[in-house]
């Protein structure tokens, strides 16, 4: 199993900033790909930016050139920095991991960490 913890949520302004972290650990060998999704009320769940394990990254379209996604692989931890938030970048924000195990994807989810931009 893979343990996800995330921290860094919290109240911001409009045109704020915040760094998510997302602290793996347990059977974290062979993890090719770790995320950060984001669910707002009465939305689904959405991908906002995953970075591989050759370092290649991807970004939702809302987000690209404000969000940065980033990885110490020394402290098994990714982190999501958010430049220029929105109000509508209000969510609960979710670390994921993917593992491949024998050509089966397995996901692995945080606990969901709260980010509210209101002034």
């Amino acid at each position: 199993q893979v343990q996800l913890v995330e921290s860094g949520g919290g109240l911001v302004q409009p045109g704020g900033s915040l760094r998510l972290s997302c602290a793996a650990s347990g059977r974290i060998f062979g993890i090719n790909a770790m995320g950060w999704y984001r669910q707002a009320p009465g939305k689904e769940r959405e991908l906002v930016a995953v970075i591989r394990g050759g370092g290649s990254t991807n970004y939702a379209d809302s987000v690209k050139g404000r969000f940065t996604i980033s990885r110490d692989n020394a402290k098994n931890t990714v982190y999501l920095q958010m430049n220029s938030l929105k109000p509508e970048d209000t969510a609960v924000y979710y670390c994921n991991a993917q593992k491949v195990v024998i050509a089966i994807t397995n996901d692995y989810w945080g606990q969901g960490t709260q980010v509210t931009v209101s002034s």
